[in-house]
């Protein structure tokens, strides 16, 4: 190949990916919100625990978000791996392995093994079939962990967890200062990675999968090894979800492998908006709040409260928070655009 063709053929791949490239830029918008947490850290100092605890949650509704929103993989079982990690962090902690960076480590390999081993099997069927194997597996790991009372406390709970300072310097104290900032840093890095992925060829060959998987193997797009490999990190991201969960609270119940944690990630989810990585941050903080203002509020009936608003976010933003937002940032430039252009037609009228 001569230098002439190969430079027209980087050409080529530039134009090609340069809507990718521009849509990878980070706006203004986005500098602002992460700016939110370290506001917070000053804002609400008495309360990093549940603010840790937020930022967990937001870490696994990420990990859904890959799979679900971006390759259209349903699950109901994504606790599982949140579950596999947290066990995985809390034996290594209680028998002596109590670095904490260890832990994160152990739980991404374990969680992504098991993702890994299980998407052959889950990739296999339709929609239906999906949501009935990962119930089933969750289910199963769920009474495996009831039954395993001297491995993992069963009911009880994993005890004795003991960790260590973290880098070897920072104890995790009882104001949460330390779980806090050590659950956003984590979060932002592997929301960095995240990012890069769906802006990425990766991230725009899921999305023609999600749209129609039957095309795009006539595209050239490898569709079973790129659905493996998403379903991987994203129990790998629910894994690291689930270490730190335990880091911070030096305990594992067994409520880590519940339907109802993967059911309420999947409101979660619907409520941030699937597929923007953002809606699940957003979806997990808001659900969250939510759920311990309406508790404090009325304890009794706090479920039905917490359903209305569901209800209502559904209605009048139909793809979520950050679709109203979309289309509220729409209409803004519609309407900044319609009186920009009224003023010159204006101003050229007799």
């Amino acid at each position: 190949m001569s230098p002439a063709d190969a430079a027209a053929d980087a050409r080529d791949v530039s134009v090609e990916l340069g809507p990718l490239r521009r849509a990878a830029r980070w706006t203004v918008w986005e500098y602002l919100f992460w700016l939110l947490p370290v506001a917070a850290y000053f804002a609400f100092g008495d309360s990093l625990l549940f603010l840790s605890q937020i930022a967990i949650t937001a870490l696994f509704a990420l990990s859904l978000d890959l799979i679900l929103g971006y390759a259209g993989i349903v699950s109901l079982g994504h606790a599982a791996f949140f579950g596999l990690g947290a066990y995985a962090a809390g034996l290594l902690a209680k028998y002596g392995m109590g670095a904490p960076l260890l832990g994160l480590v152990a739980a991404a390999a374990l969680a992504g093994f098991a993702g890994f081993v299980s998407s052959f099997l889950l990739l296999r069927g339709n929609d239906l079939t999906r949501l009935m194997v990962t119930l089933g597996v969750s289910l199963m790991l769920f009474e495996l962990a009831n039954k395993l009372t001297d491995l993992t406390g069963g009911v009880d709970g994993l005890q004795g967890v003991v960790l260590r300072p973290l880098l070897g310097r920072y104890e995790f104290d009882l104001y949460g200062r330390t779980g806090y900032i050590y659950c956003v840093v984590v979060l932002f890095a592997l929301f960095w990675l995240a990012r890069r992925l769906v802006h990425a060829p990766l991230g725009l060959g899921l999305r023609g999968v999600r749209q129609n998987i039957l095309r795009m193997p006539a595209l050239g797009v490898p569709v079973h090894r790129r659905l493996v490999l998403i379903y991987t990190v994203g129990a790998v991201y629910a894994g690291v979800a689930g270490a730190l969960l335990t880091q911070t609270n030096a305990f594992v119940s067994l409520d880590v492998l519940s339907f109802q944690r993967s059911a309420e990630l999947l409101v979660m989810l619907v409520l941030g908006g699937a597929g923007s990585l953002y809606g699940a941050l957003i979806g997990a903080t808001v659900f969250m709040a939510a759920h311990d203002l309406l508790a404090g509020l009325n304890p009794q009936y706090w479920q039905f409260w917490l359903g209305l608003f569901l209800v209502l976010i559904v209605l009048f933003a139909r793809d979520g928070i950050m679709g109203g937002l979309r289309r509220l940032q729409a209409a803004v430039r519609r309407a900044s655009r319609g009186s920009g252009a009224g003023g010159p037609r204006e101003a050229d009228e007799p």
